[in-house]
């Protein structure tokens, strides 16, 4: 007669080799935050803060704006007692260069804060980029409107009265191409978006661990 059979224990998990399905407790702050990301309310303020930063930075490209874009001639003149103002070189290409030095200098500019922003945050999502573009956007403006306001004054006949018939005097600065406004934020979310694909963190492979062959107790003998 045999015996009868013992039916094998249920699956217990060992105290030794415990399963584990998340980070531990005892695992640093910082190691959990670069692995499930900080929560919507904390990058809404971070995309904020973020955006602030970045529309001030429109400062120095207002004033380099200013500094570097070329200077459109102009030249005053009467006719029947009246001013007229003129291009004094129809075929110039300054106009071309003052939208011209504006977007280079926005696309460089837009490149430089990704790159700045990528480097302090190094994760990306949807607020950041929305604050990255729209701080973009923003300090395009305060440019523009800086540079104008640093510029020549915008009354050429008042400065052509000023200096004389027949003297070539400076053009108030404008962008004639609005869409130049558009460099920096396209720039920065382009830039940033290939420094997170390239340079971001990757998300951890999700597995089960079954545990050992020894876990789940000896066969069951027969």
């Amino acid at each position: 007669m045999t015996a009868p059979l013992t039916p094998p224990p249920p699956p217990h998990e060992d105290s030794a080799h415990p399963v584990r399905q998340g980070p531990p407790d005892g695992e640093p702050a910082a190691e959990r935050y670069e692995q499930d990301g900080p929560g919507m309310k904390t990058e809404v303020r971070e995309a904020a803060v973020i955006a602030a930063v970045v529309a001030l930075s429109g400062v120095l490209l207002g004033l380099l704006w200013w500094q570097l874009a070329p200077h459109v001639p102009l030249v005053g003149d009467t006719a029947d007692h009246s001013w007229v103002v003129y291009l004094k070189d129809s075929e110039g290409e300054q106009a071309v260069g003052v939208d011209g030095t504006f977007t280079l200098l926005a696309l460089a500019f837009g490149a430089l804060s990704a790159l700045g922003v990528f480097l302090v945050r190094r994760r990306g999502g949807v607020p950041l980029a929305v604050g990255l573009g729209v701080g973009g956007l923003l300090a395009s403006v305060l440019a523009w409107r800086l540079g104008v306001w640093l510029g020549p004054a915008q009354d050429v006949i008042a400065r052509a009265k000023a200096v004389g018939a027949g003297v070539t005097f400076a053009a108030p600065l404008r962008l004639g191409a609005k869409g130049a406004l558009l460099a920096w934020p396209f720039a920065a979310l382009l830039v940033h978006l290939g420094l997170t694909a390239l340079f971001g963190p990757r998300d951890p492979e999700e597995h089960e661990d079954y545990g050992r062959p020894g876990d789940y107790g000896p066969p069951p003998q027969r």
